[in-house]
C-alpha cells in the first residue's frame, strides 16, 4: 500500500506553511508534522472519511484538519492513496 501525493497538492501545501506561518517556524513545523501523521493514518482509517462533497465519486474522501480540507483518493484497484490537494474550509 502506497500513499503518494500530487504536484499541486505539494504546491498549495507549501504556499500554505509560507502564507501562514511566515514568522512561526515552529508553528510551521507542528502543522507539517500533525498533518504527515494524519495522512500515514490514512490507510488504517479509511471508513471513518466522509465522501468529497465536491466529487460524485465514492473513492474521493476529505479529511478536515485545522482549517483545511484534505482530498484525497483510494484507488482500491491498486491499493493506493493519492492526496489530491489541501484547500480552505472557507472558500
Amino acid at each position: 500500500m502506497k500513499i503518494l501525493s500530487t504536484e499541486l497538492y505539494e504546491s498549495q501545501l507549501k504556499d500554505i506553511l509560507e502564507k501562514y506561518f511566515q514568522d512561526d517556524f515552529n508553528g510551521a513545523k507542528k502543522f507539517k508534522i500533525y498533518l504527515d501523521t494524519l495522512i500515514i493514518n490514512i490507510p488504517t482509517k479509511i471508513k471513518k472519511y466522509k465522501q468529497s462533497l465536491l466529487f460524485e465519486d465514492e473513492n474521493i474522501k476529505e479529511v478536515d484538519y485545522e482549517n483545511f480540507k484534505v482530498l484525497f483518493y483510494h484507488d482500491t484497484e491498486n491499493s493506493h492513496f493519492v492526496i489530491l490537494s489541501i484547500v480552505s474550509k472557507y472558500t
